[in-house]
């Protein structure tokens, strides 16, 4: 029988990948996406990606999405409050398991299965040691698209932000750039791609930088 599981969206092309390997098991039944935003802005952490299109990713994918608002500033303690709250109610709901899309980060990986442990959720990591050289030509060759939302310039080329995750893409980054960005080099908004029944149309905005890092401002277009 497929274990009821849910899982952690960021928006971004490793949650959507995520997605398209739970989507394609015997083993999971996947129930809604779970993302966090900020309370102030509503938006994705880091991603800075629009309530909106967090909405758009999760009808094009064909489920239903809960969105966990985070206050600003937000506590390691608030964080975990709230996070804690949303287990219950998951389990009491009938859910077993919590898929993430993290790839090789042994201390993530720790932190969540230590957040989760006698939970009676059970942490799944889909796409967990794939070489991310290999995995990012995957993604690119079965037709994921994303847009660059946020890069860390001290770690990547500023202007990266706004442009597209493809073939291209992966050709121009510099050495030490890990191709999915797994060391928080850059995040990403994914549009296109397996797990999506058409792509979402998206035009990018303004690119500022705050905060030490440089934002593409996406848009949804009709």
């Amino acid at each position: 029988m497929p274990k009821p599981t849910l899982l952690s969206w960021s928006s971004g092309k490793d949650s959507a990948w995520a997605l398209y390997q739970l989507q394609q098991s015997d083993e999971y039944d996947l129930r809604g996406l779970v993302t966090t935003v900020n309370q102030q802005y509503q938006r994705v952490a880091m991603h800075a990606v629009r309530l909106e299109l967090l909405q758009r990713q999760a009808d094009a994918a064909g489920l239903p999405l809960t969105v966990l608002e985070l206050p600003w500033p937000c506590s390691n303690a608030d964080y975990e409050a709230i996070m804690s709250g949303f287990v219950k109610q998951a389990v009491a709901q009938g859910i077993e398991c919590m898929a993430f899309g993290d790839l090789f980060l042994e201390d993530v990986r720790d932190y969540r299965l230590k957040n989760l442990q006698g939970t009676g959720l059970e942490a799944v990591f889909p796409i967990w040691g794939i070489p991310t050289d290999r995995l990012a030509g995957e993604m690119v060759d079965a037709g994921l698209r994303a847009t660059i939302t946020c890069v860390d310039p001290k770690q990547a080329p500023a202007e990266l932000a706004g442009q597209v995750f493809d073939q291209a893409f992966l050709d121009q980054l510099p050495p030490g750039v890990d191709p999915c960005g797994e060391n928080g080099e850059f995040h990403s908004y994914a549009w296109a791609g397996p797990m999506f029944d058409a792509p979402i149309a998206v035009k990018t905005g303004e690119v500022v930088e705050r905060d030490g890092f440089v934002f593409a401002d996406l848009l949804p277009e009709d």
